[in-house]
């Protein structure tokens, strides 16, 4: 656990007491402060009774004593409209934060020279592989390595700092909204379409939570940013931090010229491309990093681009290139993030459940000629309309969930059934993909949320697991 200073003796609000909630509690009354607990679940109030916490309905307190709101990710800061107790903290003065502020500021509170860096990933697909990965490739370089925030274990619960730790932090855009302080050494955006935008009350919202990764920057250009450009919006951002942050852009486009891409009234001159699963640094020369092919955990463009941002990450932390490459081709892969599940005769199945939009399936359907495609859940705005040009690979799509009479209306005559249930939906892609005959890949990216049948994308991809392993499967090593 990482104590939070800074509150000695001072009433802290805490609201929402999911996995970040109750763990920054436990950190701020480590550091001495009187944190005050409130949850509108009575299970959740109930946690909090048991561990010995003061458990206050926020409504009736007095605002005034509180030094600060703590709040949950999961309410809303600003839209649809502010959550109740951000209206009562505002009305009194008090500062809103989240755990990742708290964290900024444990780490502010230590002396400089005994700090450990920081490496902050945010971006709307593809962050919590990077994430992964990062960790992988310099823990196998033999640093000590922490990874976390809204990837596996919350970040206040991490072990405490020591000065030659690297903490690697997955952020969202909720936990970024909610950050004034935070300083990574290190920073990474991998991308932006839209995504949250009840939360951020639409685009511009969205695109300026992520903006604030890189809002306080360290002293000299110490700190480094490293941005894709591939999308309008990330190129935006990279254009109005590069005065402020050492800045290496990274591509999959093979006809980007590095050399002319205007940033804010200079030639940036320097990043990463990754294409055809080719790793090249580009500045005054192009140069050849490694090719992914043996890379068995990281296939498609999408991961060539979340393997530049580890290298570039790798490097700028003092390892060295052998050891960052050696990471990378090693890497065992993500769960619920293109994590092959089983094989049944030549049908291999592939657990892609963290595809909760349709630009998260977009990567993993450029990644296959041919699939049986597992999709539906809660959707997001557009559907998948946007994925029209990879329908030819689909063989077939089983669709489950709420979307399903939509996505059935957008396949149009590509082959598809309504399947209802993820086990259906495994059974019949199974006996289609065995008597198609061939390699063939059962593929489960559904391109939506997962609420309408399960509680997140973690349970919903071990259902696909159990349902996968229940026809007989042999399980395999994820890829």
């Amino acid at each position: 656990m990482i104590p939070v200073p800074g509150f000695e003796g001072r009433r802290v609000a805490v609201f929402g007491l999911g996995r970040s909630g109750i763990t920054a509690a436990r950190a701020l009354q480590a550091g001495g402060a009187v944190p005050i607990l409130w949850d509108d679940g009575e299970a959740g109030r109930a946690q909090a009774k048991a561990e010995g916490f003061t458990v206050e309905d926020l409504a009736a307190a007095e605002w005034s004593d509180f030094a600060a709101l703590v709040l949950s990710p999961g309410a809303p800061l600003t839209h649809p409209r502010p959550h109740w107790t951000v209206d009562l903290a505002r009305a009194a003065g008090v500062p809103v934060v989240g755990d990742i502020e708290l964290f900024a500021r444990a780490l502010a509170g230590r002396p400089k020279d005994q700090r450990p860096r920081v490496v902050a990933i945010t971006g709307t697909n593809g962050k919590s592989t990077t994430t992964a990965l990062i960790g992988w490739v310099l823990k196998s370089a033999g640093l000590t390595v922490h990874v976390g925030g809204n990837i596996g274990v919350g970040v206040l619960a991490l072990p405490e700092p020591t000065p030659d730790a690297v903490y690697v932090i997955e952020v969202s855009s909720y936990q970024l909204d909610l950050t004034t302080t935070f300083a990574p050494d290190v920073a990474i955006l991998t991308n932006i379409s839209p995504d949250h935008l009840d939360r951020h009350g639409g685009m511009d919202g969205y695109v300026a939570a992520k903006r604030r990764i890189f809002a306080n920057p360290g002293p000299s250009r110490a700190s480094a940013a490293m941005v894709s450009i591939d999308d309008e919006w990330s190129h935006w951002i990279a254009d109005q931090i590069c005065d402020d942050w050492s800045l290496a852009c990274v591509s999959n486009r093979a006809a980007l010229d590095f050399s002319r891409q205007p940033l804010n009234g200079f030639i940036s001159g320097f990043g990463f491309r990754a294409v055809d699963g080719v790793l090249s640094q580009e500045g005054r020369d192009t140069v050849i990093i490694t090719d992914l092919a043996a890379a068995r955990s990281l296939p498609g463009r999408h991961n060539a681009q979340n393997a530049a941002f580890a290298y570039g990450t790798a490097r700028r932390l003092g390892v060295s290139h052998d050891a960052a490459v050696a990471g990378l081709l090693f890497f065992p892969g993500l769960a619920h993030r293109m994590e092959a599940v089983g094989r049944l005769g030549s049908v291999r199945f592939i657990n892609d459940s963290k595809a909760t939009n349709a630009d998260a399936a977009r990567q993993a359907l450029a990644s296959y000629p041919s699939v049986f495609w597992i999709a539906g859940g809660v959707p997001k705005a557009g559907g998948i309309a946007d994925l029209a040009d990879l329908f030819p690979r689909i063989a077939k799509a089983y669709l489950i969930g709420d979307a399903a009479p939509a996505f059935a209306e957008t396949l149009a005559d590509t082959p598809h059934v309504i399947a209802h249930t993820l086990d259906a939906a495994v059974a019949a892609a199974a006996a289609d993909a065995a008597s198609a005959g061939g390699d063939q890949i059962v593929l489960l990216s559904p391109a939506c949320a997962s609420f309408d049948q399960f509680k997140d994308f973690e349970a919903r991809g071990e259902a696909f697991r159990a349902a996968v392993l229940a026809l007989g499967a042999v399980s395999e090593t994820a890829s």
